[in-house]
C-alpha cells in the first residue's frame, strides 16, 4: 500500500437538470431536493471511507441550503460550480464567489463550469479564483475533444489547471459515467495506471446519481445505474481508493505543491 497517492474526489452539488438535456422537465424546487436526497448518501459514504472531498456548488442551491454548505466546509473543500447550472454570465465567475464566501465564511478558491464546458482563465484569475477544475482531457462524443490538453495539473496564464483523471495513452477517463457502466474490474485496472505514472487520481461524480432515476426520462446509460445501485459501486470504488492513497481536496494538493 503506498501512502503517497493523493485521491483527489469531487462533487458537482448542482440544479438536477440533466433530464431537460433529454426533453424532460423537472419542477425546480425538485431540481434542489433530488440533489438534496442525493448529497445525503454520499456524506454517509464519505463518512464510512473517510473521505475528505472538494464539493463545487452552484450559488444558487447553497442559498436553497446554506446551514449544510457550511457544514460541507468544516471537514471538505467549497468551491464553485458557478451561479447557476443552467445558465451563465461573465459575472456569475465573481458572483458565485462571493455568494459562497458569504455562506462558507471560508476562502472560494476553485472553480469548475457547469458540463465541463471551457472557461477564460485570464477571466477566472480577475475573479479571484486560484484554479479551474473544468478540463476533463479525453474524447466524449457530443462532450469533449480535449486530446491535446495535459492529462496533469498545469499552469496556464498564471492559474492552475487541475483536470479529471485519464489514463496514459489510450486516455481512458475515470468520471462518474465510467463509473456507473463499466465494470468494477475495468475501473481499477485503470486507476492503478494512472496511479503508477502519476501518483495522482482526479475523480467527479453528482449527488443526483445516488437519487432513484427511473422515471426520469433519461438515456439507459445515465438512468439504469442509480439510487442504491449507483451507491454500492461508488461505495465498492471508494473502498479501493482507500487502500490506495490519502483523500486531499484540491487546495490541500496545491499547498503541498508549495503553492498558496
Amino acid at each position: 500500500m503506498s501512502k503517497t497517492n493523493k485521491l483527489l474526489i469531487s462533487v458537482d452539488v448542482e440544479e438536477f437538470d440533466i433530464p431537460m438535456e433529454f426533453g424532460g422537465h423537472v419542477p425546480l424546487h425538485e431540481q434542489l431536493s433530488v440533489s438534496h436526497s442525493g448529497l445525503m448518501s454520499v456524506l454517509e459514504l464519505f463518512e464510512k471511507y473517510q473521505v475528505r472531498a472538494t464539493f463545487f456548488v452552484t450559488a444558487y442551491w447553497a442559498q436553497h441550503y446554506p446551514e449544510l454548505v457550511r457544514q460541507l466546509a468544516i471537514r471538505h473543500e467549497v468551491a464553485s460550480h458557478a451561479y447557476y447550472h443552467s445558465s451563465f454570465e461573465p459575472a456569475h465567475l465573481e458572483g458565485s464567489r462571493l455568494a459562497l464566501t458569504e455562506i462558507t465564511g471560508m476562502p472560494v478558491n476553485g472553480f469548475r463550469m457547469p458540463r465541463l464546458k471551457p472557461v477564460s482563465t485570464a477571466s477566472l484569475l480577475s475573479a479571484g479564483y486560484l484554479y479551474d477544475s473544468s478540463l476533463n482531457p479525453t474524447w466524449l462524443p457530443g462532450r469533449y475533444n480535449n486530446w491535446d490538453k495535459p492529462r496533469t495539473p498545469f499552469v496556464e496564464n498564471g492559474l492552475w489547471v487541475m483536470p479529471s483523471s485519464v489514463s496514459p495513452l489510450c486516455r481512458y477517463p475515470i468520471f462518474w459515467l465510467s463509473i456507473k457502466n463499466m465494470p468494477g474490474v475495468v475501473t481499477r485496472h485503470f486507476s492503478n495506471t494512472i496511479l503508477r505514472k502519476d501518483r495522482l487520481l482526479s475523480c467527479y461524480f453528482h449527488p443526483w446519481e445516488l437519487a432513484d432515476l427511473s422515471s426520469y426520462q433519461l438515456p439507459a446509460y445515465i438512468r439504469r445505474v442509480s439510487g442504491s445501485k449507483m451507491q454500492q459501486r461508488l461505495s465498492s470504488f471508494l473502498r479501493y481508493l482507500q487502500q490506495k492513497g490519502e483523500f486531499c481536496t484540491h487546495i490541500e494538493w496545491l499547498r503541498e505543491q508549495g503553492q498558496y
